[in-house]
């Protein structure tokens, strides 16, 4: 029998309730010194409820906001449920940010206080603190050495802040007025489109996004024993909700990866049960898969390729049963060693914060493993949708709305949604939460449709739509998915809003990034992409990127987006000079 996630009046109370459930269980992984050692259950909750009575002993009061700047870590937890158990508000900080993008943060959310894991991030952030009146306290996880806070902020240490023995009972009865309604924390959207704006995120949205994912859980692969590991930025809301507090609602155990790099391996020491990643982490998995099996020799290649083919035909609807013999052979072997790779016990790979090219997502479903993707945003606690096997999974649709959500398209075809899970509107900023914010409604700003099995298909972002100059609608996340799945490109923009064709800007993969021959790779590689589109999607002329889109020269996001915004400020020159007079073919450079 399926079961159900109980319906708690806030996150702490939901945490502390596991917490007397789980006891000395392990809660909280982290590598020290080469070892993974756990934090147990009643450990992290003692530490939550110290930090909760120490925030209130140094002045705090309900209601007051405090920054969270720290990598995926037990601390940054503990530190998460300490602040709202002492009544606060969490404002989590990415660790990427600049002084300039603390400094926004800390000056509009008037941040009383910040906790800071390292002193490599404490130099970007103290600069910021300098400049922001409201801020009087700084809470380092690690010692800062000598670097030293503004002359009006107090320093605290985290064990002198998380040490005693604290008072439970006076914890609970303060987490009694606490309801649903109260102000968990203020999420910063990571800007694809300008400065960040804060999402005022209440307890229950949260909660409903744990409930609604439990039971996809429960009544589609079974609530057991779960394992995350956590990697996203535990500062974006998809892993805030899905990586941090889900897995309280499970009673599950977390574990944080050590870095990207790392990531593979500690996969594979951890065993997870559920992972939740972004689709760019889906297309490198692909690309390692795929080199490692075209170094493998002939025979591999031919496995891969016919694991692929029956796979697509099982998807499809296509499978003959004889094929059932060969199909055997595959998930004894090329399925099983992928599989390995994950661990073995996978669940379920989820994926969200960005569309899923479908051709990823059945690249991975043919080879065994349980693709399931959400949609969602930081205004709705994330997630909204999320495919489910007991409703068919359909890897080009985001599958159905999550429990107790409703979803209704406008005339245009923009995506609405009104539920619990919806913000209570952006922290100063009312003008703009009038604008997405309508009778109840959440305009997310996406558009598409249902399905004919009432799952949900989005086509693009409303506002990314490009326009071309005979009025026809392209969406460019199609085009740069297509582009980014050959193997020359690494990563792809296209342009052309009320232009005559489109134009694209390409960083093409490492390995072939000094090749001689690199224009007419791309241009072949580009042609290809061309041959399956229409018209007006066809990419005319191409340019070189200077250099990859990554987090540091702020050209993504910390989950992987491009920052459109960001590129076309710095190669708009150089894309409009592409519709100059004649042809030059794809590929080049301008």
């Amino acid at each position: 029998m399926a079961r159900q996630l109980e319906h708690f009046p806030n996150l702490v109370t939901m945490f502390l309730t596991r917490a007397r459930e789980k006891g000395e269980a392990p809660f909280l992984w982290a590598k020290r010194e080469g070892e993974w050692r756990a934090l147990s259950w009643r450990e992290a909750a003692w530490q939550a409820a110290a930090l909760a009575h120490s925030l209130t002993r140094i002045g705090l009061e309900p209601g007051d906001r405090v920054m969270l700047v720290s990598e995926n870590r037990p601390e940054w937890l503990v530190a998460d449920l300490g602040i709202m158990a002492a009544g606060c508000v969490t404002v989590p900080a990415y660790t990427t940010n600049t002084a300039r993008d603390h400094s926004h943060i800390l000056g509009n959310s008037g941040a009383r206080a910040v906790i800071v894991s390292t002193a490599k991030l404490a130099r970007t952030l103290v600069p910021a603190v300098h400049s922001a009146p409201d801020c009087t306290q700084l809470i380092a996880i690690e010692d800062l050495g000598s670097l030293e806070a503004p002359a009006n902020v107090q320093s605290h240490g985290w064990t002198e802040m998380v040490s005693g023995e604290p008072d439970m009972r006076a914890i609970e009865q303060r987490l009694q007025p606490v309801g649903r309604d109260q102000l968990a924390c203020i999420i910063y959207t990571s800007g694809t489109g300008g400065a960040p704006r804060g999402v005022r995120q209440h307890h229950g949205a949260i909660l409903h996004n744990c409930e609604g994912a439990a039971d996809v859980i429960s009544n589609d692969l079974g609530w057991g024993e779960e394992v995350f590991l956590s990697f996203l930025p535990a500062s974006h809301a998809m892993e805030h909700s899905g990586g941090q507090h889900f897995p309280i609602a499970l009673g599950a155990q977390i574990y944080y990866a050590e870095s990207l790099e790392r990531l593979a391996a500690n996969i594979q020491e951890v065993r997870p049960t559920i992972i939740v990643v972004v689709p760019r982490l889906f297309e490198m998995l692909r690309a390692r898969i795929l080199k490692g099996v075209e170094k493998s020799g002939a025979l591999s290649r031919y496995l891969l390729g016919r694991a692929l083919e029956l796979g697509r035909e099982r998807y499809e609807g296509r499978f003959r049963p004889s094929h059932a013999p060969l199909d055997s052979i595959l998930s004894a072997t090329v399925r099983r060693k992928v599989q390995g790779r994950f661990g073995g016990r996978i669940k379920a790979l989820v994926s969200g914060g960005a569309p899923l090219n479908a051709e990823v997502g059945l690249f991975f479903h043919s080879l065994g493993l349980t693709v399931l993707q959400g949609y969602g945003q930081t205004e709705a606690a994330p997630v909204i949708s999320c495919n489910r096997p007991s409703a068919g999974v359909r890897i080009d649709t985001v599958g159905p709305p999550l429990l107790n959500t409703q979803v209704r398209f406008a005339e245009d075809g923009e995506l609405l949604v009104r539920g619990e899970l919806v913000m209570r509107g952006y922290w100063r900023g009312e003008q703009e939460t009038a604008r997405v914010l309508v009778d109840g409604w959440l305009h997310t700003g996406d558009v598409g449709h249902f399905d004919d099995g009432g799952r949900i298909v989005i086509t693009d972002r409303k506002k990314d739509l490009i326009v071309n100059d005979k009025g026809d609608n392209v969406s460019p996340q199609r085009v740069e998915g297509m582009l980014t799945l050959q193997p020359e490109i690494a990563q792809a923009m296209v342009h052309g809003d009320r232009r005559p064709y489109l134009v694209a800007l390409l960083v093409p993969e490492a390995e072939i990034a000094d090749a001689p021959d690199l224009q007419q790779r791309l241009s072949a590689a580009v042609d290809r992409v061309n041959a399956e589109l229409s018209v007006s999607e066809m990419v005319r002329r191409c340019l070189l990127a200077d250099e990859p889109f990554t987090t540091d020269n702020e050209q993504m996001t910390p989950s992987l987006k491009i920052r459109r915004h960001v590129i076309r400020q710095r190669y708009g020159e150089r894309l409009d000079a592409l519709y100059g007079s004649g042809g030059a073919p794809s590929g080049d450079r301008a």
